[in-house]
């Protein structure tokens, strides 16, 4: 992989982990914590990476506060 495609790489990767991040602030922002959040391995692995943010398992519990938090957000608009 020449420096260019690296450099492209390495880009993508930092805008899923910045993407990531803003996700998990606006969670914590409602009180919501996702333990496994994070970037997909197997998304990452390619020469030219796509990576995917992986939302991960939860409690049930936590999925509910994100269903009413996504169903006020809704109203809101």
């Amino acid at each position: 992989m020449d420096t260019v495609e690296r450099v492209t790489a390495d880009e993508t990767v930092t805008d899923a982990e910045a993407a990531r991040d803003e996700l998990r602030d606006a969670l914590a922002g409602v009180g919501i914590t996702l333990p496994s959040l994070g970037l997909d391995g197997p998304s990452l692995a390619a020469d030219a990476p796509r990576p995917l943010v992986e939302l991960g398992r939860c409690a049930p519990e936590v999925a509910r506060r994100l269903a009413a938090a996504l169903r006020r957000t809704g109203r809101d608009r």
